[in-house]
């Protein structure tokens, strides 16, 4: 029984700077008691107008360290509104919250599609497309450079990419073997217009082709955008899915209901 009498309900959400605000706005007028768990310093920054209880900044070193967590803090239901590839922290919440038997709700970005757009099970299967002379700009977080070079090349593509104005993602690029013309460090949906850079960087390498993630929201809308409107092809690694006993919500309404659906 999670429902507490004597206290409001204590909701702890794993979130970034896009979505999770608006959630944790939603919760706290409802009457929750809200506590954030975000990865930085930049990130909790988000937050400070919020309403909440404790806002917890770094990432978790172990199950136990987030178990003991939510038990310090009596936390009554979670909700997952990490990116859809941070695969490790999902798959330590749905642990823990099953271990504790609290009730755990995913949040979703709705996606984007385009006319010109094909899904990918992985970055290893755009190796098994026929891309011969074709111009391909790589979108996707840095760590997956090495890979998604190795299979655009595989391809038949000239692969070129953009990449955050990090030391560790331009290392990464540089480790891939994309550096010089082939690679251009910007920050995403930066400018006065938000997308404009990205739409000339396209223009100028004349890309036939963009890969990125099926991740939602802004910048998943962003390249669907630019296909339609620059005429490429765009590939999009598909988002893995929550275990099915994981309710997924894609609007703070919905996660409204469903938690309290939950802690009846």
């Amino acid at each position: 029984m999670h429902r507490r009498t004597n206290r409001q309900i204590h909701v702890l959400v794993f979130a970034g700077t896009g979505e999770g605000p608006a959630l944790v706005a939603a919760l706290a007028q409802a009457g929750r008691d809200v506590s954030v768990s975000v990865v930085t310093e930049a990130a909790a920054r988000a937050y400070r107008s919020a309403d909440l209880n404790t806002v917890h900044v770094g990432s978790f070193r172990s199950v136990e360290d987030l178990s003991a967590h939510c038990l310090a803090h009596a936390v009554d239901a979670v909700v997952d509104a990490t990116h859809p590839f941070a695969l490790l922290i999902s798959a330590q919440l749905h642990q823990v919250c099953s271990y504790l038997s609290l009730p755990l709700a995913r949040f979703e970005r709705p996606g984007w599609t385009a006319p010109q757009t094909s899904l990918l099970s992985g970055v290893d299967a755009f190796a098994q497309q026929s891309l011969q002379g074709h111009r391909v700009l790589l979108a996707l977080g840095a760590r997956h450079l090495a890979a998604a070079t190795q299979a655009g090349r595989a391809a038949g593509a000239i692969v070129k990419a953009r990449v955050l104005p990090t030391p560790a993602a331009i290392r990464l690029a540089g480790a891939a073997g994309l550096s010089g013309d082939n690679l251009a460090v910007l920050r995403p949906l930066s400018g006065v217009r938000p997308g404009a850079v990205e739409a000339a960087l396209c223009r100028r390498w004349a890309i036939t082709d963009v890969l990125c993630r099926q991740s939602g929201g802004v910048a998943d809308a962003l390249w669907s955008t630019l296909s339609e409107s620059l005429g490429f092809h765009l590939w999009k690694v598909k988002r893995p899915s929550p275990p099915d006993t994981v309710p997924v919500v894609q609007s703070p309404q919905e996660l409204l209901a469903c938690l309290d659906g939950l802690l009846v």
